[in-house]
């Protein structure tokens, strides 16, 4: 006889289970402790089987019956629900691994350890705020040109032109990341071609090399309206043209041989943009700026320490700086690095060298490992003509030029 909505209410427990049958094998276990569980007895290839279909909390009488139907199909085609059921979780186990979110994740856990850690949370983010709420949760080989392109444009339409591209260059990352660990067979941003509004690249400021004069004086009469600190910490960008976060965060046990004939600084892998260890020579003028910034600094590790002896100045102390000077617009800390760039290869130095001391990324992987002191000889020679130049033109606006020495050449 089939089961009642009124006989399974007015049962209760007992001291032992009881099995309340319906039909076609199903039934309802009556647990002592006041389980109830929905049970379907079947036969599979000359076995007895059980399965189970829920509690009764979550599946009613009329719900236990359709997924018992369900499973007498698969019985009929040849099919052990038992067997059916367990691939159906397998298969959201690997769906939910294989998810954008999870692959992406994973590829950025993997990416991360070649990058500085603000970077890495800077790609994180922007992950997290721009393509995991529309696309995290879906399988990444399911996802189509179309549903990245939607993602997109919504990070388009807040006019973060600039950063909508960006978003489709890392899921290209992450898809391509997808493609050669079998998660999905191809990636969808190389559709995209032309298909969001076009941007100009835009460079970081930075003044012609024949306006630096002027900003090197600017620099040296800025303590009228800033602090001393700031205006040494502007100098020795210029002087050893490292990125704004190298200088900012250097502490002094990064220095060698001060008070030798071969001063150097030494970056190490972990403040470095592209994580490789960066030599800098300073010249007897960088030295200086350092000995003045370390009577300036006090007990502080920092070389320019914030209000906090403790921590570093901000990121933006530096460029804020450079506002105030009037160069708002014109010109940034990494602006400083162009300049050298320009004028040092306008001087003939050889780009190896210049890129070198750029500490820009080399391609191939087996040179890089010798990176760290290539051209260390020459990039010394050329710091210091650098540093003479600087000093020059911030006395001299006839001073246009850094003569490359002739010994340089070698």
């Amino acid at each position: 006889m089939p089961l009642t909505v009124v006989a399974i209410k007015n049962r209760k427990p007992g001291k032992k289970p009881v099995r309340m049958y319906d039909t076609g094998g199903l039934y309802l276990e009556v647990r002592p402790e006041g389980g109830r569980w929905w049970r379907l007895a079947y036969r599979f290839g000359g076995k007895r089987k059980l399965i189970s279909l829920g509690v009764l909390e979550e599946v009613s009488l009329v719900e236990a019956r359709e997924k018992r139907d369900a499973a007498r199909k698969l019985l009929a085609n040849g099919i052990d629900p038992s067997a059916h059921k367990k691939a159906e979780r397998r298969a959201v186990v690997l769906r939910d691994a294989n998810s954008f979110e999870a692959v992406a994740r994973e590829w950025h856990g993997k990416q991360a350890k070649a990058w500085v850690p603000k970077h890495a949370a800077d790609v994180l983010r922007r992950l997290e705020a721009n393509l995991f709420p529309d696309l995290g949760a879906r399988p990444i080989a399911e996802i189509t040109a179309l549903e990245l392109l939607a993602a997109a444009r919504k990070v388009e339409s807040r006019g973060a032109h600039d950063l909508a591209h960006r978003m489709v260059a890392v899921a290209g990352q992450v898809f391509r990341y997808a493609v050669v660990t079998g998660r999905c067979d191809r990636d969808p941003s190389g559709d995209l071609k032309g298909a969001l509004t076009r941007h100009k690249a835009r460079n970081q400021a930075a003044i012609k090399p024949d306006e630096l004069p002027d900003l090197l004086r600017a620099i040296e009469r800025y303590p009228d309206i800033g602090d001393r600190q700031t205006a040494l910490g502007l100098r020795l960008l210029c002087l050893t043209f490292v990125r704004t976060n190298e200088l900012i965060g250097a502490t002094w046990d990064e220095f060698r041989g001060l008070d030798g004939d071969t001063p150097t600084w030494e970056v190490p892998a972990a403040r470095m943009k592209m994580k490789d260890a960066h030599i800098v020579p300073l010249a007897p003028q960088a030295v200086a700026i350092l000995r003045e910034l370390r009577a300036l600094a006090g007990e502080s590790r920092y070389v320019m320490p914030g209000r906090n002896p403790d921590k570093p100045i901000s990121n933006n102390t530096l460029l804020f700086a450079l506002y105030r000077l009037g160069y708002k617009g014109r010109m940034t800390g990494h602006g400083f690095r162009a300049v050298a760039s320009s004028a040092l290869n306008e001087a003939g130095w050889r780009p190896d060298v210049i890129e070198r001391q750029l500490a820009h990324k080399e391609p191939n992987k087996i040179r890089a490992a010798y990176n760290r002191t290539e051209y260390l000889p020459e990039r010394r020679k050329m710091m210091a003509a650098w540093a003479d130049m600087v000093d020059a033109l911030a006395k001299d606006t006839n001073v246009v030029r850094i003569k490359r020495r002739a010994s340089a050449a070698k």
